[in-house]
């Protein structure tokens, strides 16, 4: 089994950033795509971000393109989302995703993303 923790999330101003962290242990993988996504109050959860397990292939959501930033360390079994230039509508749940293959992956708890205006 694999364990993800998230951590980094908070309240946040307008414009503001934050930097997001997920950490996996247990039986990790040696290759693994790790993503991010999010759920707003009342919407379905939603893709955000992912990198690939050498770090070489990034892929954004169009609403995050330019102002979030997916990175990963993998001697920390770590992935980071640096958030910057933070909306509104940037408030919700975010939760790291581990990918194994089809069928095999894992989900960290969440943790609370909140931007005010």
């Amino acid at each position: 089994q694999v364990q993800l923790v998230e951590s980094g999330g908070g309240l946040v101003q307008y414009g503001g950033s934050l930097r997001l962290s997920c950490a996996a242990s247990g039986f990790v993988p040696s290759s693994y795509a790790m993503s991010w996504y999010r759920q707003a109050p009342g919407k379905k959860r939603e893709f955000v971000a992912s990198i690939a397990s050498a770090g070489n292939n990034r892929d954004y959501a169009n609403s995050v393109k330019g102002r979030f930033d997916i990175s990963r360390d993998n001697a920390k079994n770590t992935v980071y989302l640096q958030m910057n230039s933070l909306k509104p509508d940037d408030t919700a749940v975010y939760y790291c995703n581990l990918w194994v293959a089809a069928g095999n992956d894992y989900w960290g708890q969440g943790t609370q993303v909140t931007v005010s205006s």
